[in-house]
This record gives C-alpha cells, sequence and structure tokens, in this order.
C-alpha cells in the first residue's frame, strides 16, 4: 500500500512528504510536474529512499495517473499541487484556472477511477485529501471572529476564487459520487523551502542581500500564520482520523500584521548575523503601493480540529519564525540556487531527488 501526494516538491507538499518518510513505514508517490515553485533539491535527503518514488507528471494527466495509482495500489490521496501565488494570478489568472481547477477534476476523476475498481477493505479505507486556503472565505474586519467552516465563501482574488472552485468539486465528488474526501483549509505557512516570493523567505533574502524589504500599502494587512510543520501533522491527524466529507479549518492562532512580521526578521536577523555596518536590517524597509484587491485579514478557528481529533500546533509564532530565520541561514546554497533558477537547469539535467 502506499499513499500518492501531489505537489510534494513544492513548499508544504514537500515538507509533508520528508516527515511522512521520516514518520510512517508506508510507500510515498510524490508526483509534482517540477513548475517554477517544485524544487528536487527540497528532497534530496530522501534522494534515493526506498519508500520515496519521484514521478514528474502532471495532475492534469488523468491517465498518467490512473496508472500510477493502480501500479502502487495507492489507498490515499494527498492533494497540494496548486498555483498559490496571489500576485502571479492576478497577472496571469488563466494557469490557476487550469491547475486548480480543471486538474483538481482531472485528479478526481482519476481518484474516483481508482476508488471503484477497489474492493472490500480496500475500498472502505481509501481517502482523498484535498489541501485548501484560508483565502477561499475572503477577508476579516478587525475584531469579527475568525473564519470557521461555516463561513460563506467570498474569494477576492483569481488564485482564491480557483481554489475555492476546487473546494467546490471535491465537495460535489462525495456529495454525487461519494468519494471519501477530506478538505483542510489553512493559514498563511512559514518555514523551511518557502519559495522567496512569498513575505517571509522574501523578507530575509533581500535583507541579506542588502535589497530593499517592500512591504505592501501601511502594512497592517493581517494573516495567521502556521509553521508548516505544524500544518503537515495536523494533515496526517486529518488522514488518520477525520470524517467523511468534512472540512476542518487549519490555523496556528498566530495572528500579525505584515510589518510586524517584518520587523521581527529585521531583529532576528540582526542578532543572528548583523549587518557588517552595524546597522538594522529594518533601514531597509520600503512601503509600496498595494496590490489590487489585497485582502485586509484573515484569522482561523481551528478548533473544530482541536475538539474532534485533538490536533494543536506545536509551535508558537515566536520558536517558529527563530527556526525559519536559522533555516535560511543555514542553507545558503539551496537560496542561491532559487535565485539563480539554477535548481531548475538541474532538474531539466535530472538530478535533484
Amino acid at each position: 500500500m502506499a499513499i500518492l501526494v501531489t505537489g510534494g516538491a513544492g513548499f508544504i507538499g514537500s515538507n509533508f512528504v520528508l516527515d511522512w518518510v521520516a514518520q510512517r513505514d508506508e510507500l510515498v508517490v510524490n508526483v509534482d510536474k517540477l513548475t517554477y515553485a517544485g524544487n528536487l533539491h527540497n528532497l534530496d535527503s530522501i534522494r534515493d529512499h526506498e519508500r520515496h518514488v519521484f514521478v514528474q507528471a502532471d495532475i492534469g494527466d488523468r491517465a498518467r495517473l490512473t496508472e500510477l495509482l493502480r501500479e502502487h495500489a495507492v489507498r490515499a490521496v494527498v492533494h497540494f499541487a496548486a498555483e498559490s501565488h496571489v500576485d502571479r494570478s492576478i497577472d496571469g489568472p488563466g494557469e490557476f484556472i487550469s491547475t486548480n481547477v480543471v486538474g483538481t477534476y482531472q485528479l478526481l476523476e482519476a481518484a474516483r477511477s481508482h476508488w471503484l475498481s477497489l474492493t472490500g477493505q480496500a475500498h472502505q479505507d481509501f481517502r482523498f485529501l484535498h489541501v485548501s486556503t484560508d483565502e477561499v472565505y475572503g477577508s476579516l474586519e478587525p475584531g469579527t471572529p475568525a473564519f470557521t467552516e461555516q463561513h460563506r465563501y467570498e474569494p477576492n482574488s483569481p488564485y482564491s476564487a480557483s481554489k475555492a472552485a476546487s473546494d467546490h468539486l471535491v465537495r460535489a465528488w462525495h456529495h454525487t459520487y461519494g468519494l471519501p474526501v477530506l478538505t483542510t483549509n489553512c493559514s498563511n505557512n512559514y518555514g523551511p523551502y518557502h519559495f522567496p516570493e512569498k513575505l517571509i523567505p522574501l523578507m530575509i533574502v533581500n535583507a541579506l542581500a542588502g535589497k530593499a524589504l517592500p512591504v505592501y500599502g501601511d502594512g497592517q494587512q493581517i494573516r495567521d500564520w502556521l509553521y508548516v510543520k505544524d500544518h503537515c501533522s495536523a494533515i496526517r491527524r486529518v488522514l488518520d482520523a477525520g470524517q467523511l466529507g468534512e472540512t476542518y479549518n487549519v490555523g496556528g492562532w498566530n495572528e500579525q500584521a505584515n510589518i510586524d512580521i517584518v520587523r521581527l526578521v529585521c531583529r532576528l536577523l540582526d542578532e543572528m548575523q548583523p549587518r557588517a555596518d552595524g546597522g538594522s536590517y529594518a533601514s531597509q524597509i520600503s512601503f509600496v503601493t498595494d496590490r489590487p484587491g489585497h485582502d485586509r485579514r484573515y484569522a482561523m478557528d481551528a478548533s473544530k480540529l482541536h475538539r474532534e481529533l485533538g490536533w494543536k500546533p506545536e509551535e508558537t509564532f515566536e520558536t517558529g519564525i527563530r527556526k525559519t530565520v536559522r533555516w535560511y541561514l543555514d542553507h545558503p546554497e539551496w537560496v542561491a540556487q532559487v535565485l539563480s533558477g539554477g535548481y531548475r537547469a538541474d532538474q531539466r539535467l535530472g538530478q535533484g531527488a
């Protein structure tokens, strides 16, 4: 038996795969298209591991997915694969519709076909876990309660709209066809292997390079921050014990304004790797024009996951962000490969995991 993970060379997916191999005695079939956000070097430590199989494939290729599901007797699909950067979705929404909506449809159909081919206990135990985002719920006003699983969908960007559409498809495949699905909606993740177009790694990388630290608008956009390893543990818990057809919000109970995040990163860098001139990295902060449709606040109420399945995050924001900054300082080769694009050349040459 095996699980199949989509998007397992990306940020959250690769962390999940690494943790799974370290903690579970079960094969993981790792499927990734290897777009710009997929990096095989994330998986270097398990390159030759007997319980990890990497396959470069598109989730839109239903025939290939069906073949993999059958070949490896897959008993669960964990679906991370998605285009996820809001700025990119504004500039080019087509890729987001293609991957997040059409790709999810093709994957659902491949999974449904495989599930119907199973018999007995294997048919009963099969699971399809869909990993989604808090952004499908829209934006919260200051002081209003955090998103629960009952909050209506109000996506405000092409990215969040495409993820909302995929959530609806997963729900429909459960209610129409009986496919045994689970959905998780997570808050903002941070941690190792985060591609440096996102806020925290961008600030770390730019600060060390002596570049400006661009902050949108007034920097008062509030997000709930979740350490990626805690997110992975939540997904494992939902996969093991979640109720079929249910949605579980995953959050860190860590609401922080963007500008406060940037200032904290600067303070940690001042401590861990001071600037040669003795100045503070905070002097590099630069406020820039806000992006269109920028949601003001997200906050996740993860009490259902805690109440029903006993999950809670292990990291506070203070411990998690310190580990994250330390990881980037300790992995300059990984950062250099990403910034230069060298990791993509390695993938074309068949190197990496």
